[in-house]
């Protein structure tokens, strides 16, 4: 995980909550709750979900280079007694230029 720098005016960040508890679900949430389903092998019925995403984002410091960009979701997701991180990166992984990132032990993931 490495900063994104939003400082240039290069990509934004923006967010949409779907609380979905004894509503219609959008084909979004539906998605959501397959993935879901699919990874953790158990039914999941979303009663909130948050979907955040970085859209374009360089990597920290923007002043060395605004063009490698990289556009990312986490979409936190419960029932009101299971919660799930789904992190979502564009087709082609990573597109920062990770040699030059602050960081040397560059990982995409978490432990």
């Amino acid at each position: 995980w490495d900063n994104a720098d939003f400082s240039r005016g290069v990509g934004t960040t923006f967010y949409q909550e779907f609380p979905t508890l004894n509503t219609a679900k959008p084909p979004f949430i539906r998605d959501v709750e397959a993935k879901v389903r699919r990874y953790v092998k158990s039914s999941y019925s979303a009663a909130w979900t948050l979907k955040i995403t970085w859209e374009k984002a360089p990597a920290y410091a923007a002043r060395t280079d605004t063009r490698r960009t990289i556009t990312y979701q986490a979409i936190l997701t419960t029932d009101g007694f299971r919660s799930y991180i789904l992190m979502l990166y564009q087709e082609g992984g990573m597109q920062w230029d990770y040699t030059r990132l602050s960081a040397t032990n560059v990982l995409i993931g978490y432990t």
